[in-house]
């Protein structure tokens, strides 16, 4: 066999590889369904400064969850500002089907107290959890987020939290449906919270 026709061969079979791989991949994303995230979300209860609060608790609401540090100097501020910006810019009634939530990854440094005054300032129904980290650990595997404490040398703070920073939105069932990454204009916020009620 010919140089050349070692050559056809070969990419012959890469091609052939290269569609049994894609079309395993279209049958893996069918098979998941109309919800890509139906594998994920779920029931949890953590702290809030009035006592226990289960996700449960908010049945028949759109659940809006954010998880995030106190401390945090831009990521979270910018993320729970849109959320805040897109639920003030829709009418009372509208507003009332939706309970946000801020979860806090750094529970050695955000007290259930802070965080009450803190969730308030951006807006007033906004509700601060947190737990200790083996349970907050566990959630956002969960969820498929994540976090991680890293170290900071020379700096009073001690440490910073590595987080994803998406707003997590769960149905009026308890079902996580989908999220909203990072960055996302208001306008697109509010649209995608009108078509949820």
């Amino acid at each position: 066999m010919s140089t050349k026709s070692k050559l056809a061969y070969l990419l012959s079979l890469i091609l052939l590889f290269g569609a049994g791989i894609w079309a395993a991949s279209q049958d893996f994303w069918q098979a998941k369904g109309p919800n890509p995230y139906a594998a994920l979300g779920g029931e949890f209860t953590l702290n809030s400064n009035t006592g226990e609060v289960s996700l449960s608790d908010y049945q028949g609401k759109l659940v809006a969850v954010y998880f995030g540090f106190m401390s945090c100097p831009d990521v979270c501020p910018t993320a729970l500002s849109s959320l805040s910006a897109a639920m003030r810019s829709l009418d009372e009634g509208q507003q009332a089907q939706i309970q946000p939530l801020f979860i806090s990854v750094d529970p050695d440094r955000d007290t259930l107290e802070n965080m009450a005054a803190f969730t308030e300032y951006f807006y007033p129904t906004m509700k601060g959890l947190s737990g200790d980290l083996p349970y907050l650990e566990k959630l956002t595997r969960q969820y498929g987020a994540y976090f991680r404490h890293v170290p900071l040398q020379d700096s009073a703070m001690g440490y910073t939290v590595d987080h994803t920073s998406r707003i997590y939105l769960i149905d009026r069932e308890g079902k996580l449906f989908t999220t909203i990454p990072h960055a996302t204009p208001v306008t697109e916020i509010i649209s995608l919270l009108e078509q949820s009620l």
